[in-house]
């Protein structure tokens, strides 16, 4: 056996015996010995009991509709947060949408409304069946497979109404509210628009730019 060799094997029992033994004591290397758990993670109170854990009182905004601040979006295009209170309007259905009487475009303006954007009103998912061959088709065209170069999976068909994908408002859009964070938020965001924090860049034909599909533009 040579040399190198026998210090190679050398340098490797002394490495696994020093793993096996713990290797250089906490104390000696200057870390900390024990390391508890409330300062892994966010909550720094104790993870087994949540007498301590209470948070403080968060607030809904009790305004009535119209009257209402608004809060900055959160980024580009995030869904804007609901600035009045929504008490009696809940649950929303497809039928029952009170949300639409102040929000729809053509009435937005003049009850000082966000108005609901073009996007709500187009839809993107192709209808989709199985034809009697077997073949899977995407508004009633046959495609081999459901995602294409061209997207034959989307649709891009605008409707006059909102589409049903868009109808239940809450599923997407928060009441604001008040109250102290138990962790200090320091996001700051970036929009790519000078207007991106009370305006959406989801209307006209701007959100379907570089969008070409089979089934409508």
């Amino acid at each position: 056996m040579t040399t190198l060799s026998k210090l190679t094997i050398s340098l490797a029992a002394v490495l696994l015996m020093a793993g096996c033994t713990g290797g250089v004591s906490p104390s000696k290397s200057g870390a900390s010995e024990t390391v508890s758990e409330e300062s892994l993670g966010l909550r720094k109170t104790n993870l087994y009991t949540e007498d301590t854990t209470t948070g403080d009182k968060t607030s809904y905004g009790k305004e009535y509709a119209g009257s209402g601040y608004k809060i900055k979006r959160a980024f580009q295009d995030a869904p804007p947060m609901i600035p009045h209170d929504i008490e009696g309007m809940l649950p929303i259905t497809i039928k029952d949408n009170q949300c639409i009487s102040c929000h729809m475009p053509e009435v937005a303006a003049s009850m000082g409304a966000t108005p609901v954007p073009v996007s709500h009103f187009t839809n993107f998912r192709a209808d989709t069946a199985i034809a009697k061959n077997g073949k899977i088709t995407k508004s009633g065209i046959e495609i081999e497979n459901t995602s294409t170069d061209k997207m034959a999976h989307v649709s891009i068909i605008k409707k006059d109404q909102l589409v049903g994908a868009r109808f239940n408002c809450t599923q997407c859009h928060a009441p604001q509210s008040t109250g102290k964070l138990a962790v200090e938020n320091t996001f700051e965001a970036q929009y790519q628009q000078i207007d991106g924090a009370e305006k959406s860049s989801w209307n006209g034909k701007e959100f379907m730019k570089g969008l070409d599909t089979e089934h409508g533009k």
